[in-house]
């Protein structure tokens, strides 16, 4: 339990950055920020493992996992912008 717990908080980071880096009239509270983080999280490490780039093993793992997230979550709210206007 305390891992989802810490899944969404680290969500919310990563939305907030990516919110940060594209910013807008986002009519989202933070819980919506929290999932825009963790869904674009899970579909920039999915698309990195796709095309080959992993984190896993790299001398800098965990900076490389977290551009992937926050691009990630970039890359799916520009989707919701896309289909929210």
């Amino acid at each position: 339990m305390i891992h989802l717990i810490w899944t969404f908080i680290l969500g919310i980071i990563v939305g907030l950055v990516a919110r940060w880096i594209l910013p807008g009239a986002d009519h989202m509270g933070l819980f919506m920020t929290g999932l825009v983080g963790v869904a674009g999280s899970f579909a920039g490490h999915f698309l990195a493992k796709a095309i080959g780039l992993e984190a896993d093993g790299k001398p800098n793992g965990r900076f490389f996992s977290a551009l992937i997230s926050v691009g990630g979550a970039v890359l799916l709210l520009l989707i919701l912008r896309f289909f929210h206007h």
